[in-house]
This record gives structure tokens, sequence and C-alpha cells, in this order.
């Protein structure tokens, strides 16, 4: 997790590919709508999308493509 805004970490990892089935990156299993907006959200935001990255790390891991 790098740098912070706002008290809310960044989930960039600095492995900064688009995977073109999921449309997540790579590194951070973030979309580009997430990405892109993640300096303007609120900090409710955030831990919002931390939560979703936590569901997407579980559903790779049980789809057998490893845990980030």
């Amino acid at each position: 997790m790098n740098g912070t805004s706002g008290g809310v970490p960044s989930p960039c990892v600095s492995v900064c590919r688009m995977d073109a089935r999921s449309g997540w990156c790579e590194g951070c299993l973030r979309t580009l709508a997430e990405i892109a907006a993640w300096s303007v959200m609120d900090d409710d935001a955030k831990r919002a999308v931390w939560q979703v990255l936590a569901q997407r790390r579980e559903a790779l891991a049980a789809a057998g493509g490893g845990a980030r």
C-alpha cells in the first residue's frame, strides 16, 4: 500500500498492468475507474474500494488465480 490521502492508503503496489479479461489492475485489483477516481474520493469511498478489493482477492484465490 503506497501513499496516503485523507488517511486511507492507496492500494497501489506499483504493478500497473490491466488484465483484459477482468478489467482489474494486476497489481492492486482496481478498475480504471477506481484508479482514476481515487484522488478525489472521500475516505468512506476509499474504504468501500478496499472492501471490494478484498472480495476480488478472495474470488481470484478461489478460482486458482492466487491471492494478491
